[in-house]
């Protein structure tokens, strides 16, 4: 097998029938691997996103169950850590649960992984928002050593702090050769609302932005805009975040960490508008004031670094992706309102 590819290669993809997952596994199978392991509790997740392929082994439950551990491959050549507790919201409503999905599948994990020598890389699904300065002023683009704040909006940002440390951790003491990916928003197809098992929140089913608006907007209901919209994100394609973090186990310094993003700010606001414009929805915005919980504001990444030493660089703009998004949810309307109807009793009794 190639350094330089990922032809004849094992690799671990803990959640990969996660939204962010199964694109990548979707695009290592064009890679020619010998197999993909999937581990997934399908907490957040729907099995129909892992592909029917021989060469995929889905093994159900959490990377924090010991037998699971212990059945993973010895001869693993890479391993990507995708699984989390989705997402912010949910984290504040149950931290302990944030804790269970995020914090503690990180330690077990690295702890089984130090122990497999053929690895050469474990890349992480680190979170930019976790560095990222909380401003409602022009941005600077967020850069991979940007200080690292004590005080969080939510438990989700501080697990996904801790998920660093402790690779770091495991880096420094037993040689595990630990990238960090620092995702910005991902968008895209298969991200299906309200996978997975309730949560306690309507966040099961109204997750990031993005599927949100495009599934409101595709029903005509109006676009709610928390701060009037002018909140800002680097939203990058699913794709590209595939592609991003195969550079990352390929070309990735161990120890090292990139952001993953477009280098572009693009306002919730805007994000509306395209939406409203692709799926033909009339309805004017709902412009509502700000949460109480997030002061994160405006943001978008440095790309800078991922562009020099991964030779990575996003390829499809907001509207494109947009569009792609649009055109998948429409064809998968009826997987998408399934997965949200089982959950329909359960939120009119939150709300």
């Amino acid at each position: 097998m190639s350094e330089n590819s990922f032809s004849n290669a094992s690799v671990l993809v803990v959640g990969g029938a996660g939204f962010v997952g199964s694109n990548l596994v979707h695009m290592l199978l064009q890679q020619d691997v010998r197999e993909v392991v999937v581990v997934d509790n399908l907490l957040s997740s729907d099995v129909s996103n892992i592909p029917a392929d021989k060469r995929v082994r889905f093994v159900f439950g959490s990377i924090t169950d010991d037998r699971i551990l212990a059945g993973l491959p010895e001869d693993l050549d890479y391993a990507f850590h995708l699984a989390c507790f989705h997402g912010n919201q949910s984290s504040i409503a149950d931290p302990f649960a944030d804790h269970d999905n995020n914090t503690y599948t990180s330690l077990k994990l690295f702890e089984r992984l130090k122990n497999i020598r053929s690895l050469k890389k474990v890349v992480y699904a680190a979170a930019a928002c976790a560095v990222a300065e909380k401003t409602y002023d022009a941005p600077t683009a967020t850069t991979e050593d940007q200080p690292v704040t004590l005080y969080h909006d939510s438990p989700y940002s501080i697990s996904k702090i801790i998920g660093e440390l402790y690779g770091n951790y495991y880096f420094q003491r037993h040689g595990l050769p630990f990238v960090k990916a620092r995702f910005s928003n991902v968008y895209g197809p298969r991200e299906v609302l309200g996978a997975g098992q309730w949560r306690g929140t309507v966040h099961t089913v109204w997750r990031n932005v993005t599927p949100t608006f495009i599934w409101r907007s595709l029903n005509g209901e109006a676009l709610p805009l928390d701060n009037g919209g002018n909140a800002s994100r680097d939203f990058i394609f699913v794709e590209d975040m595939a592609r991003g973090l195969m550079a990352c186990a390929l070309k990735g310094e161990r120890g090292g960490v990139y952001n993953l993003a477009t280098g572009r700010e693009t306002t919730i606001l805007d994000l509306a508008t395209y939406i409203n414009e692709f799926t033909g929805n009339a309805t004017p915005l709902d412009l509502r004031p700000a949460r109480d919980w997030d002061r994160s504001g405006k943001r978008f990444a440095s790309t800078e670094k991922a562009e020099k030493d991964l030779g990575f660089t996003a390829q499809v703009d907001i509207r494109e992706g947009l569009g792609r998004t649009v055109e998948w949810t429409v064809a998968n309307r009826e997987l998408i309102a399934r997965s949200i109807s089982k959950h329909d009793k359960l939120m009119a009794q939150v709300n």
